[in-house]
């Protein structure tokens, strides 16, 4: 099923990131564009047309709506929150967008909390694997104050483990540069990845993988945890 491209020059860049298999991140965007065609409710719609798009969907839709909270108020009133729907460039009807608006707004203030609504636009991991993902940061994250660079990324994460090196398919280099590339902003890297980013790739790459002691391993692999 073919979702479209962005529509607008202001869209966010959706970088295709790497899970532990190309079949896999395949398997990830097909499986999601066949369960958007039976999916009513409108924030899993906005999950699975984030996922067609691959595991950093979920983060570039957070990065998006992040930088339109130009003030730091974590909150969004509904002419931006209906705005910033369109300029994705996600085909969410705007009855859709009205009805996730309503959800969030559990006050009628006129304003959705930014944070709740990210958290929830995530797929759910278990607790094991949420474990995982924030034992892997808290290695890289060195100083402690939730977020790392990602030299600390290119200083620890396993290339050699990674599949497509092994097959002798890609380099170490080109291997690290397309996994730093998911934490771009727009193409191009400020060097800060957060808890949150992170939390929202391996959202994503989770998907992907059914078997809780294979996501537990990859990350294991991965990180030499």
């Amino acid at each position: 099923m073919y979702l479209g491209k962005p529509k607008t020059k202001s869209n966010i860049a959706w970088h295709r990131p790497m899970s532990a298999t190309s079949r896999q991140e395949e398997e990830l965007m097909q499986r999601s564009a066949r369960a958007l065609a039976a999916a009513t409710d409108p924030l899993e719609k906005l999950r699975l047309l984030c996922l067609s798009r691959g595991a950093s969907g979920i983060m570039g839709l957070a990065r998006f709506f992040r930088r339109m909270d130009d003030d730091g108020s974590k909150q969004l009133n509904k002419e931006e929150f209906m705005n910033g729907m369109k300029e994705t460039g996600l085909e969410l009807s705007n009855q859709d967008a009205e009805e996730l608006f309503k959800r969030f707004d559990t006050d009628n203030s006129g304003s959705i909390s930014l944070d709740e609504f990210l958290v929830h636009i995530r797929p759910p991991m278990s607790d094991s694997r949420r474990a995982i993902v924030e034992q892997a940061f808290k290695k890289l994250d060195k100083t402690g104050d939730g977020v790392i660079s990602v030299d600390d990324i290119r200083g620890v994460y396993a290339v050699t483990s990674h599949p497509r090196y092994m097959s002798g398919e890609e380099t170490a280099d080109v291997v690290m540069n397309k996994f730093l590339s998911n934490f771009e902003k727009d193409g191009v890297v400020d060097g800060k990845v957060t808890l949150e980013e992170f939390m929202n790739y391996y959202s994503g790459i989770s998907v992907s993988i059914d078997n809780d002691c294979f996501f537990d391993l990859m990350m294991r692999q991965a990180y030499k945890l």
